[in-house]
């Protein structure tokens, strides 16, 4: 397959993601600890499958660090979703994603041209203005949670940036973030909830948008160029915005659409005018 149907299909895959997620905790009874579980196990098993039908038997690749920051970025984006919808929710996420890489890259020394600051600070509006009070703001903790699950999602991608292959080292953190899921699941055992429902959309959400879409984005990948790559993931938000109001039945804002539109075109000026780094 070649390159633009692969990454239509991984773009398709993490909106789907925020989809999955927000109808299971919203119109199911399962709780974010069971999902998030059920997700990271499920997506552990489809890429465990893809490497051994691809290398045969290998060593556990990634590391533990990472397979920490894979957890929590998928229990902090489930108890997220508990409260918001499937747009709000993909723009956080997105937003503080880049804001993580970002920010590292400028502590370590890398520069901005003026017109990239201007990008940044148009995209950091449009955050403020998604979560300035009113009527239309989202939940406060729901927010921090998805902005803390883009946090930790910048930080487990930066940590991936190591040469290691990259579905291999995935398929291997996802392996080494389930116990820790299974921990949070025992935990919070007195609040446990499932049905055969929130089952069905978690592992959908593990095995189809989680693991097969992190190989097939993998695949993609060898084709674009790190600019192109890192854009087309504008394209996340919007299709979960999309799916949210198709699928969903939710209703899209005046507030949103003007958040989405500052952070999504200020990241894209500061990805597109980006040059190599000086010191």
């Amino acid at each position: 397959m070649s390159t633009l149907p692969l990454t239509a299909l991984a773009m398709l895959a993490f909106a789907g993601n925020s989809l999955l997620c927000r109808v299971a905790l919203r119109d199911t009874a399962i709780d974010p600890a069971s999902f998030t579980t059920l997700r990271l196990a499920g997506g552990a098993i489809a890429l465990w499958a893809i490497v051994r039908w691809r290398d045969g038997p290998a060593r556990l690749a990634g590391s533990t660090g990472s397979g920490f920051a894979l957890f929590a970025y998928a229990i902090l984006f489930s108890l997220a979703y508990v409260a918001l919808t499937a747009a709000t929710g993909a723009l956080l996420l997105f937003g503080a994603v880049q804001a993580t890489m970002i920010g590292v890259g400028l502590a370590r020394g890398e520069r901005m041209r003026p017109l990239q600051w201007a990008g940044l600070a148009c995209a950091a509006g449009g955050l403020v203005v998604l979560l300035a009070p009113g009527f239309e703001a989202p939940e406060p903790f729901a927010a921090a949670a998805m902005v803390g699950a883009g946090v930790s999602w910048g930080i487990y991608s930066l940590r991936a940036r190591k040469g290691e292959d990259p579905t291999a080292a995935t398929a291997g953190n996802f392996v080494r973030a389930a116990p820790f899921a299974i921990a949070a699941s025992a935990a919070a055992l007195p609040w446990a909830s499932v049905d055969a429902a929130g089952v069905g959309w978690a592992l959908a959400s593990g095995v189809l948008t989680s693991g097969l879409g992190y190989a097939i984005w993998y695949a993609a990948l060898r084709g674009l160029a790190s600019t192109v790559a890192a854009t087309v993931q504008l394209s996340v938000p919007a299709i979960a915005a999309v799916g949210g109001v198709l699928l969903l039945g939710e209703a899209p804002g005046a507030r949103l659409a003007v958040a989405s539109a500052a952070v999504l075109g200020g990241i894209a000026v500061v990805v597109l005018a980006r040059r190599p780094a000086g010191r």
